[in-house]
């Protein structure tokens, strides 16, 4: 390709040898008039318009040609129609212009260009030039001011500042368009793709490949959760065609009808001048939405009336684009497999990194964006000394993949350990292989082949049932720290709405974004939202049993681990009983339950004296009053400046029965300060 500044000089050559035609053809037709208006010029009577045409067309013929020819290339330009835009454009780059114009209209108050004066002036004129389906309209390569009932044909013409812009050589995108197009940012460019996303983009590429001849070129949809590794594809699919990507947000496409035409035809004009595809934006607008949004029924219009390469970002395939009268290419695009996982982090961790990869890539599913990313946050030391230790992959994994819940759930800090939790050894036995199972999901489901033979049943998933302040928050706070793991309490309020259809979407929002990090899901009351369908009487009881079928796939197909959590396990749906892996019974504390807790309840700094835990256990009350009465003791304590004594946790278990409003024995609550002395 010729050196940029070699072919500026050649294209300002060019520009000057064609302005000084024009200058030579406006002046000898304004001498021709014979009102006399315009005098003798010696220097246009001797000129040769035929050696300066002749010199012109030497510098067509370069290669690259001069910025005009391609333009007329690219938009099909007759001879005519290049000689009245370089007429149009030389008003802006050329001062002799304006002033010619007048003279050749007989009119001072004519300064410019108009059809009728092109239409006199240039060879091969023609009048099909006016029509607004003719590339000087079409394209919005001239801009007409018609005054109330001016005629067309002298009404004032002027080039479009982009046009004139390109035509002197400089090719930027169009400032009306750069408030709705943006570059696609998506980091680090990496090269290498999996296999499973490298086919998708073999497959685009020769689908446009083949189609390039056709009129319009087919919509490329890419349906997915996972909007990273859509642009990933996207990205590469247009670098393989030389194309630059740009963004376009759907929110922000104008609705109104002219406005629309206009950003249609910018568009495609903006992608023959400054090649580039666009990648839609609509992650937020699902099919309904697609039916009744201003914005989306916007989108489809512009679709229909522009052609180019549009990739479609949508969650699910959505067949009302197959209606737009052009073809589509519809693609689901999903983060890379299991064992592309695995590939990407040993390729970024290294040969030695042992198991790392493997645990990595089965417990948090993440697209090569995000491992590229997590590798950045927890790489230690200069570039040239760097270290990795896997406890900062796995840290990073954690942060990168919560903050997307962060909204519809709340994050607890497990701080909870096996050492702290009482429970019959049954139960600790189920919570353990609980854990077991999350540890080694990869070993039976990809070693052993089970996720080659099915794909439901794969999900983990837990029922807590037992009255309130058994253990059931511990227990699961106990699972996510053994695992290392996000815990998540679903905040219901945030869930579930009134609206129909708004908690179906906000529980797909939920799991979609827990799925990154196999996050700990802990649905408390759970018989609030897994209730059992109901008879179906109006549309609310079918909209209702919807989100009820919807919450039984997700749960059946959640990679992570839920927990659903009730004091009413008979509330729930039968089911989501058949569809859960393991039952666990809270059941009240025994005596011998209470006086272990009793036993673990303070902390190893808390100053305590002469407490009878065998006497405290008998106050039946659960683990959660416990902790109360515990919390209360201590602050009475530290209130009299006296460590915890017998009396004290007795006078705080009084309140705690008050507060439950459970009947006891005053006797079982008193307690003499002589007996703990000599305790």
């Amino acid at each position: 390709m010729a050196d940029a500044s070699t072919w500026q000089a050649k294209n300002e050559a060019y520009l000057a040898k064609a302005f000084a035609l024009q200058r030579l053809r406006l002046t000898r037709f304004a001498q021709s008039r014979k009102d006399g208006a315009v005098p003798y010029d010696e220097q246009a009577a001797n000129a040769n318009p035929e050696e300066l045409q002749a010199e012109l067309e030497t510098l067509e013929r370069e290669s690259p040609p001069p910025a005009v020819v391609v333009l007329s290339r690219l938009f099909n330009l007759s001879r005519f129609e290049r000689d009245l835009l370089l007429l149009c454009a030389g008003m802006e780059l050329d001062t002799n212009v304006s002033a010619l114009c007048a003279r050749a209209q007989s009119d001072s108050h004519r300064p410019y260009p108009t059809f009728a004066l092109a239409l006199a002036l240039f060879d091969e004129p023609a009048w099909d030039v006016l029509s607004p389906e003719r590339p000087l309209r079409r394209w919005r390569l001239i801009e007409i001011n018609q005054p109330g009932h001016t005629p067309l044909t002298v009404s004032p013409l002027r080039a479009d500042e982009r046009i004139v812009n390109y035509i002197k050589g400089l090719n930027y995108l169009d400032d009306r368009l750069a408030p709705m197009l943006f570059p696609l940012n998506l980091g680090t460019f990496h090269t290498t793709l999996p296999a499973s996303q490298k086919e998708a983009v073999d497959l685009i590429v020769r689908q446009l490949r083949r189609e390039r001849s056709n009129w319009y070129l087919p919509l490329i949809q890419l349906a997915g959760a996972d909007v990273q590794s859509k642009q990933l594809v996207a990205s590469h699919a247009t670098s393989a065609l030389g194309l630059r990507l740009l963004r376009l947000p759907a929110a922000l496409m104008p609705t109104h009808a002219p406005e629309l035409e206009t950003l249609a035809r910018l568009i495609e004009r903006e992608m023959a001048l400054w090649p580039f595809a666009i990648y839609v934006d609509q992650q937020d607008l699902d099919r309904s939405a697609l039916k009744e949004s201003s914005n989306a029924q916007a989108l489809q219009r512009l679709l229909a009336r522009s052609n180019g390469i549009f990739f479609i970002d949508t969650q699910d395939v959505n067949p009302d684009f197959n209606a737009l009268g052009r073809g589509v290419l519809t693609l689901d695009i999903g983060r890379p497999t299991p064992v592309e996982q695995q590939l990407a982090w040993r390729e970024v961790l290294g040969e030695n990194s042992g198991d790392a990869p493997i645990q990595l890539a089965s417990q948090f599913d993440l697209n090569i964006s995000s491992i590229h990313e997590v590798m950045e946050n927890s790489t230690n030391g200069s570039s040239e000394t760097k270290t990795i230790e896997p406890e900062h992959v796995w840290d990073a994994c954690l942060a990168i993949t919560r903050p997307r819940l962060d909204v519809l759930a709340q994050n607890i800090k497990p701080k909870a350990t096996w050492d702290d939790i009482v429970l019959p050894e049954a139960e600790l036995s189920l919570l353990r292989q609980i854990a077991g199972q999350v540890g080694h999901r990869h070993t039976v489901y990809e070693e052993w082949g089970f996720a080659a033979k099915r794909t439901r049943g794969l999900s983990i998933n837990a029922l807590f049932a037992g009255e309130s302040g058994t253990g059931k928050t511990m227990a699961a706070e106990v699972i996510a720290n053994h695992l290392r793991l996000n815990l998540f309490r679903i905040d219901l309020s945030a869930v579930v709405s009134k609206y129909i259809g708004e908690t179906e979407k906000n529980l797909r929002r939920l799991f979609d974004a827990a799925e990154d990090g196999g996050a700990i899901l802990f649905f408390d009351e759970a018989d609030a939202l897994f209730g059992k369908r109901s008879e179906v009487k109006d549309s609310h009881d079918r909209y209702a049993n919807i989100e009820i079928n919807y919450l039984l796939q997700r749960i059946e197909s959640y990679r992570g681990l839920a927990i659903l959590a009730t004091n009413m396990k008979s509330s729930l749906d039968q089911a989501f009983m058949r569809r859960i892996r393991f039952i666990v019974e809270f059941a009240p504390h025994g005596h011998a339950e209470r006086k272990a807790i009793w036993q673990r309840i303070f902390p190893p700094q808390t100053r305590i004296i002469g407490l009878d835990y065998g006497r405290l256990a008998n106050l039946n009350i659960n683990g959660g009053s416990i902790n109360n009465v515990a919390i209360n003791a201590a602050f009475l304590a530290a209130q009299a400046g006296t460590p915890v004594t017998m009396s004290l946790v007795l006078q705080a278990a009084r309140n705690e029965f008050l507060k439950l409003k459970r009947p006891f024995n005053s006797d079982d609550f008193s307690w003499q300060e002589e007996k703990a002395a000599t305790a």
